[in-house]
């Protein structure tokens, strides 16, 4: 295989952990990566189309920053492509952007819930993520122009990921792998604090020595295990689904 090739199963593979994450539902969400300055490869609609939780290599087309490219066999780019070519214009540190619809995360914000550092060891690269503060972008939209999208990169600023209040959240990194894993420490910590409230709690930040205290147990851990459980869980389902008739499930 190409590296193109390659990362298009990457990416395919990406958007099933996301749908198994239960991150995005149905039709909904999306994963890109950026190729060069010109050109990214995105999770495209098909007539085939299944939702993400069954996204195949074919889906994972190569477009230039303005959607067009490689879209033979009736592929079209999604309706939210400049959420991605914005960010991946505007910020030329990012390499991927994933956008998910976790129910979690959207009722958390509705709520009045930020998400905080409310956890420590539980998840060590949430409580970081948590800690340099989720920006909110307010406008429950469809984010279908570069005039949204700019908006939405606006409110993101420099920061990993962003909310989109009444929506979801867009999250970015240096791989499918490390963006998809923040989404899912943001939706973690929007359970939890869904989970507390819920029960007549309070939500409090962990104190600063408490953080002091958290190791750096480096990406080969926080990253790359991780992503092998993911992938991990994913193949163990997809195991159980194709059994043989009759299998209890």
């Amino acid at each position: 295989m190409t590296d193109v090739d390659a990362l298009r199963h990457e990416i395919a593979r990406a958007c099933r952990v996301l749908a198994a994450r239960k991150l995005a539902a149905g039709i909904l969400g999306h994963i890109s990566v950026r190729i060069d300055e010109e050109h990214l490869l995105v999770r495209c609609r098909g007539q085939r189309e299944r939702g993400l939780a069954f996204t195949e290599y074919a889906d994972i087309r190569l477009v230039d920053l303005d959607g067009n490219g490689d879209l033979d066999g009736g592929y079209r780019v999604p309706n939210e492509l400049p959420l991605h070519t914005e960010v991946l214009r505007a910020r030329p540190d990012v390499r991927t952007v994933i956008h998910a619809h976790p129910p979690a995360v959207v009722a958390a914000d509705l709520a009045g819930i930020a998400i905080r550092p409310i956890i420590g060891a539980f998840d060590i690269p949430g409580t970081r993520l948590a800690a340099g503060g989720i920006p909110v972008y307010p406008r429950g939209v469809l984010v279908r122009d570069r005039r949204l999208a700019a908006e939405m990169v606006d409110a993101m600023g420099d920061h990993p990921v962003v909310l989109l209040r009444a929506h979801g959240l867009t999250a970015v990194g240096d791989s499918p792998a490390q963006a998809v894993l923040r989404a899912i420490s943001v939706d973690s910590i929007a359970r939890l604090s869904l989970a507390v409230t819920g029960a007549g709690g309070t939500l409090v930040d962990l104190p600063d020595e408490d953080m002091a205290e958290l190791p750096d147990l480096g990406s080969g851990f926080n990253e790359a295990t991780a992503w092998r459980h993911e992938v991990a869980r994913l193949d163990e389902a997809s195991a159980v689904c194709s059994g043989p008739v009759g299998f209890l499930l």
